[in-house]
Order: structure tokens, then sequence, then C-alpha cells
């Protein structure tokens, strides 16, 4: 018994130093930065529900992704070499080899994110989506590991592992996407354009 004791004691020193050297994802809460003023305000009457935006493909561009490479600086550095100006990400796949996103972590205003960050977190995308809005990236990724789905905005910090594709339908111009992920929509009147319908 007397050898036994100081020998599960290395065996859990062991254990807990591996536990720690094992990469877990960290989670950061930051609260956004808005206007009390803005915050406080309801929802306009004047300001539709939902509305409406009709427009045209004007090309579809296939990006593909090599290992290393930093997802969401490829896709802002491609926007800028392809010339996209407004468009929507029509689908997504590959794998990572880290990642880091964030998703809303309240249901009140002011709205706070939960950032998640692994820098060894091996995990397939699952899925892509979202806007380039006026040359702005506004993306969303899902990811699966062998145990669960997660996911949200995708932040910088993404690698790439065997490789990643990322398909864009590119709107023709005249199509104003400005308002789409604009939280003040709800209570500022919308400004009136011929694409836009109420319903």
């Amino acid at each position: 018994m007397r050898h036994f004791i100081p020998r599960l004691i290395q065996i859990l020193s062991f254990l807990a130093i591996l536990d720690l050297a094992t990469a877990r994802p960290t989670r950061t809460e930051v609260t956004n930065a808005t206007t009390p003023a803005g915050d406080v305000k309801s929802n306009s009457d004047q300001v539709p529900d939902v509305y409406a935006l009709t427009g045209q493909f004007d090309r579809v561009v296939v990006l593909r992704f090599k290992y290393q490479t930093d997802l969401l600086a490829g896709l802002e550095r491609m926007v800028k070499d392809c010339k996209i100006r407004n468009a929507v990400i029509l689908s997504g796949i590959g794998s990572v080899k880290s990642y880091h996103y964030h998703t809303v972590s309240n249901g009140a205003f002011p709205s706070k994110n939960i950032f998640v960050r692994n820098p060894d977190g091996p995990a397939d995308i699952a899925g892509m989506n979202g806007y380039v809005i006026d040359g702005r990236f506004h993306a969303h990724i899902s990811f699966a590991d062998p145990d669960k789905a997660f996911g949200g905005h995708l932040e910088p910090g993404t690698t790439v592992f065997t490789f990643a594709v990322v398909t864009v339908g590119v709107f023709k111009d005249g199509m104003d996407l400005n308002r789409v992920d604009d939280q003040s929509y709800r209570w500022q009147v919308l400004m009136t354009h011929s694409r836009a319908a109420a319903v």
C-alpha cells in the first residue's frame, strides 16, 4: 500500500498535465458597442416586419483554399481580387485544424456575444452561408466533429486543414444590401428604393 499511493499520485499528476496540454476551446463574452438610446427604442410601426430585395446574379465564383490558409482572411482577399461588392455565400465545405467563431449569448439589448476559439480543434466544415455587403463579409459557418455540430459567425483564426471550397453568388450592380444586418433597422425608417418591397 505504501508504494501504491505515491504511484497513484504520479499517475493522477500525469493525467492532470495531459488534460491541461489537450486543447480546449476558450470562451470569452463581449458586450457589443451600441448606444443606450438606441437599445431602449421600441420597434417602429413605420418599419415593415420584413422586406424583400430582388436581383440577379452576375456570376458565380468558386473559391478553393489550401492547407493552413486563414479562411476569413482568404475570403476577404478574394472579395477584393475578384471585385465582389454584394453577394450571397451559397455553400462551403472542407475541414479546419483550428476554429474561431462567435454566437449571440443573450436576448436583450445591449447584445452580447460569446467568442469561441480552439487553436488545435480539427473539424469538418458542414456548411457556410452569409453575405458580402458592400465588400464586407458577414459569414456564418457550421462545423462538425465526432461528437457534435456547432458554429456561428466566422472569425479570424479559422485555419484550413485538408482544403476548403466556398461558392459565392455575385449580384449584378444595383443590389443594395447595406441594411440587411443593421440592428437599428427595427426603429429607423427604411430608406425607400425601387428594389425593396415591404411585406
